[in-house]
């Protein structure tokens, strides 16, 4: 099925001339100039994936995420200004799965968009074997990839794709370090360079995630200077 991606940016030139781009490509595009007009219409017709800008008046990115976050798990991609590497830190924490910066060539966001339905994708198809083999269950933690559902002691946690893929990379061996390139491999495309503090504000997210849903959370550990491991009790 075509992917429905949309665009959120207060510039109409970017929207016009990035709107066109996809559409060559193959995909269907909705574009929405802020952020309370793009919530309305994600909420009544959800996208695949979405495409946020973070400095935009009203309503920013940073603050479209955080309500968008509050009942969807779409992957975001955030565009960022070039020198604003505080607003991409804070949007991985926040639950963004990518970011770019602006000014940015109309290939690598194309790419970047479809390097994250792939993961996406993955996530939701999981192993090619049973269903039960596409579920990990280790101590209280539950992860189904086939329905992209995350659980901890039965309560449901809301992930995003790249959380997702970083937790189930470090449930399938508990105990087992993982260094930080590792986790890249695990959750970007060989081809998508990202740097050791994106996969901290990933891990930042998580635990945060799951010390609302318990406040003695601590299965995910650090190992500084090596990385980190799940521990199974």
């Amino acid at each position: 099925m075509t992917a429905t991606i949309a665009l959120v940016d207060d510039d109409r030139n970017i929207l016009t001339s990035v709107a066109i781009a996809l559409e060559a490509e193959g995909f269907k595009v909705r574009s929405f100039t802020d952020g309370a007009e793009a919530l309305r219409g994600l909420s009544a017709q959800p996208a695949d994936l979405v495409v946020l800008d973070i400095k935009m008046p009203r309503m920013d990115g940073m603050e479209t995420l955080n309500r968008l976050r509050r009942n969807s798990d779409v992957p975001v991609i955030f565009l960022t200004s070039k020198d604003d590497e505080i607003d991409e830190v804070l949007g991985l924490k926040m639950g963004a799965d990518d970011y770019i910066r602006k000014p940015f060539s109309q290939r690598l966001l194309i790419e970047r968009i479809r390097a994250v339905l792939r993961r996406a994708e993955a996530v939701k198809e999981g192993a090619p074997e049973s269903d039960t083999a596409k579920i990990i269950e280790r101590g209280d933690l539950t992860l189904d990839s086939s329905r992209h559902l995350c659980a901890w002691k039965g309560q449901p946690v809301t992930l995003t794709v790249t959380e997702f893929l970083i937790l189930q990379s470090l449930a399938m061996r508990p105990g087992h370090v993982k260094n930080r390139d590792q986790l890249m491999d695990a959750a970007y495309e060989d081809n998508v360079y990202v740097d050791d503090r994106t996969i901290d504000s990933h891990i930042k997210r998580l635990r945060k995630k799951f010390k609302n849903a318990d406040t003695e959370f601590d299965a995910i550990e650090t190992l500084y200077g090596i990385g980190y491991r799940f521990r199974e009790r």
